[in-house]
């Protein structure tokens, strides 16, 4: 099924017959507002504000301006039914009594107009027909009679609209903008030309793998903010650029105008597709500021929309199921320890935002002990991870679970890529190279310090380990941020050596001689690079994983297969991050606005020439809370062993983006 909907001629018709409410016999037509066969005003001025709303449309919050009773209804199944207008060709439903052109009825007699008054006919019948009677005799019908009469359809489809509009609100009970003092994701990349990443880059983001075709030039439904009139309505707009889940929109008519161009979340609840004002009893009116350009816009309309694009029928309902999270309040998992990263701890979700978890270790009785990370990380698992594969694991001072309290299931943890151990494996003092959990920034010297169950491993970094080993580190061998050895040199990525290495510039082919290793075979790591859809520049909002609860706005600054460097805009590039194209850490712009959670603007850069020093130390103490002692840069190394010797480490000259897979090797020397 397509996820945009092409607008052949006679179906934008169908969608675009505007509502919509018949006036009562005695309402004259001097009293009456004047609409075209699309449901919209002709003009403003023939628009009263005492005008009443119609009887038909009680079930609406706004009011609506009375109707011609000679306009279309469109009914939930898509077809058109008109009130009798003296002409041939029309039928009468027997169950609802809708009038409607015949060749649109339902069945080979033509009886009914819908496949649901045909059943309710059948299982009605009798009373149906006792309603007849009473009718007939010229008798008022009883309450009982009453209770047996089918609403009016505008009645019918403005209660299923409601309905879908319900469950949507109960899917984004938080989706509220979140307000950031001073920032714009819309002034912000308008100002800059930036470009942004696609909602097809991000998997496990909200319709991140049914996003389809949306793209520039789709048309949607849109509260029409250009009007004088007192009640809320809408008007058609094309999708003039889009970033992530923000789109620029103008309204049509406008052609190159921009001045009226706004912002917006696609995902919404005031976007819709071409048509929901139809079947939801909404008018369309145009802006104030072309009213004036065409005197017939139904003809200007189908023009326009004629084999155009727009939202799928059930887009709101595919973005509510794709906002629907497994993981509920207060379920135990094991997640790692952060301030020993060796070992794991229990853990209960404390609350979901947008998938991303809040999680308190179980010890906490303030709950002020907490760590974030989303529900598919790697960092947690279910309970009897640890003791399954032989991981270390803290065991919690409570004894017994707390009430309320109770273990999620296994089967909604993210699942690793099987793998064969039996044969040539990962073993315990192979060398390679890994992304250091504690400083992203660097890709270091690493050991394999133990070999666990079910494909995982314990990492050190050579040159900075504790000797208890409370710094190792848990990887899977499938892992995108561990790589043989050579990775980096091949890559043009500067390696961090191991501390207090002398030799610079590090080479591994000496230091595997030096320290009587091997390297781990290259056909062991994950080479596999997924068509991610990821180029360098791209704007995107970033865990910063050094702070894991805040999302910020950040950047692609480098791609290396599917590898990427993440910086964080406003800040130093001593700050940027690995990692991978897959991680759940990644989101599209606009998913802190979609979900209700917390967005960090860029540093602006007052505040950033001020607050460098201090934000410098503390992200460091970070660091520092984990190992216990102060990891020292390349840079800083280079300085104190060299003493101001000339050197260079390898630059990166080019961002490899293709999809296949790295060379990975390590230069044999003579």
């Amino acid at each position: 099924m397509e996820n945009t909907k092409d607008l052949a001629f006679d179906t934008f018709c169908k969608l675009l017959l505007h509502t919509f409410i018949s006036q009562t016999e005695h309402t004259s037509r001097a009293e009456r507002k004047r609409r075209d066969s699309f449901g919209m005003f002709d003009g403003y001025d023939s628009c009263s504000e005492d005008t009443s709303s119609s009887s038909s449309s009680e079930e609406s919050e706004e009011e609506v301006a009375p109707l011609p009773s000679s306009l279309p209804i469109i009914k939930n199944n898509g077809q058109v039914y008109t009130y009798p207008d003296g002409k041939s060709g029309m039928a009468t439903c027997e169950m609802c009594g809708m009038v409607g052109v015949r060749d649109a009825f339902y069945s080979k007699t033509k009886r009914f107009c819908s496949v649901s008054c045909s059943r309710s006919y059948s299982s009605n019948s009798k009373k149906a027909s006792i309603l007849a009677r009473l009718q007939v005799a010229g008798k008022p019908p009883t309450k009982k009679a009453k209770v047996l009469q089918k609403q009016p359809l505008v009645a019918k489809l403005a209660a299923y609209a409601q309905y879908q509009a319900t469950l949507q609100n109960q899917a984004k009970t938080k989706a509220a903008a979140v307000p950031v003092e001073g920032f714009s994701w819309g002034n912000y990349i308008n100002s800059n030309s930036f470009t942004a990443a696609p909602v097809t880059c991000f998997k496990h983001a909200p319709m991140g793998t049914c996003w389809g075709d949306i793209s520039e030039g789709v048309r949607v439904e849109v509260p029409n903010t250009d009007c004088s009139l007192p009640t809320k309505v809408f008007w058609i707009a094309g999708i003039v650029k889009l970033a992530g889940y923000n789109a620029l929109l103008r309204y049509e008519g406008f052609e190159n105008d921009s001045s009226l161009d706004f912002w917006c979340n696609v995902c919404g609840s005031d976007i819709h597709p071409v048509g929901w004002c139809a079947t939801s009893g909404k008018p369309l009116v145009p802006p104030r500021t072309i009213q004036h350009k065409y005197t017939n816009w139904k003809a200007f309309l189908v023009k326009r929309l004629t084999g155009a694009k727009t939202l799928p029928p059930d887009f709101s309902q595919k973005v509510s199921e794709s906002m629907q999270y497994p993981f509920k309040t207060s379920m135990r998992v094991e997640v790692v320890d952060k301030t020993h990263l060796c070992r794991t701890r229990v853990a209960v979700v404390e609350s979901v935002i947008g998938g991303r978890l809040r999680l308190v270790y179980e010890e906490s009785e303030d709950k002020t002990d907490d760590f974030w990370c989303h529900m598919y990380s790697p960092l947690i698992h279910h309970i009897g991870w640890s003791r399954s594969i032989g991981h270390r694991f803290k065991r919690s001072d409570i004894t017994k679970k707390q009430d309320g309290h109770f273990d999620a299931p296994s089967h909604l943890f993210m699942k690793v890529k099987e793998v064969d151990a039996a044969g040539e494996w990962f073993k315990e003092g192979m060398k390679l190279e890994a992304i250091d959990p504690l400083n992203l920034s660097a890709i270091c010297v690493a050991t394999i310090r133990k070999v666990l169950a079910d494909g995982y491993l314990m990492i050190g970094i050579d040159g900075s380990e504790a000797a208890d080993g409370s710094d190792w580190f848990c990887y899977h061998a499938t892992s995108p941020s561990i790589f043989p050895v050579g990775f980096c040199e091949i890559n043009m990525i500067e390696l961090t050596p191991p501390r207090g290495y002398a030799k610079l510039p590090f080479k591994w082919f000496d230091y595997l001689r030096e320290t009587d290793s091997i390297a781990a075979p290259v056909k062991l790591f994950n080479k596999e690079v997924p068509n991610h859809g990821f180029h360098v520049g791209m704007k995107l909002e970033a865990v910063d994983l050094m702070e894991p609860r805040l999302v910020c706005v950040a950047t692609v600054t480098r791609i290396i297969h599917r590898l990427l460097r993440i910086h964080f805009d406003g800040w130093e590039d001593e700050y940027d991050q690995w990692v991978d194209c897959e991680s759940p850490d990644l989101y599209p712009v606009g998913w802190c606005q979609l979900t209700g959670y917390q967005l960090q603007p860029p540093a602006p850069q007052s505040s950033r020439d001020s607050q460098s020093s201090s934000s410098k130390q503390k992200k460091k103490a970070k660091s520092q809370q984990y190992k216990g002692h102060k990891k020292m840069t390349s840079l800083q190394l280079k300085e104190e062993l060299l003493d101001g010797e000339e050197y260079s480490f390898l630059q990166g000259a080019s961002d490899q983006e293709s999809n296949g897979s790295a060379s990975y090797y390590i230069k044999q020397e003579p």
